[in-house]
């Protein structure tokens, strides 16, 4: 959908770092980490190929060129606290894949920002944030 996964690519985001940054903060629902590992790239293809989350996808990437990539000195270069759209579309995503727990899940992974989500800027970060959350709540939900 939106050719997403290639859209991601490019910006260094594989399917692979997203399962390893999730993995990090994984918790065990009765579910060894190679189960849970495999399960996670189900659903991560699942919903990315979801026109609701590859569109929010696409406006982080969007947003994070146009804003943050494409300006010099860009405002919000160092992720300022008043910057909350990135924080609602990584919420977004999340919710519309895992609902309400996963925005919990969410700030989980928005605050530790495990593997490939410490090297993105500010609405990458949060987007990909969401997709993990999102993915791993319903994982866990599934597990109990």
């Amino acid at each position: 959908m939106f050719e997403i996964e290639a859209r991601l690519e490019q910006k260094g985001i594989s399917e692979d770092s997203i399962v390893a940054a999730a993995m990090e903060l994984y918790v065990s629902h009765g579910m060894d980490t190679t189960d849970a590992a495999a399960e996670l790239h189900r659903k991560i293809r699942k919903y990315l190929a979801d026109p609701n989350i590859a569109s929010l996808l696409l406006g982080a990437i969007l947003l994070e060129d146009e804003l943050y990539v494409r300006r010099k000195d860009s405002e919000i270069k160092d992720d300022p606290v008043f910057l909350l759209s990135d924080e609602i579309i990584g919420m977004a995503i999340a919710e519309c894949i895992g609902g309400t727990y996963a925005r919990f899940e969410f700030t989980r992974y928005d605050q530790k920002k495990p593997g490939i989500l410490r090297t993105l800027g500010p609405f990458l970060d949060d987007a990909v944030a969401g997709l993990i959350a999102g993915c791993t709540s319903r994982l866990y939900s599934e597990c109990v």
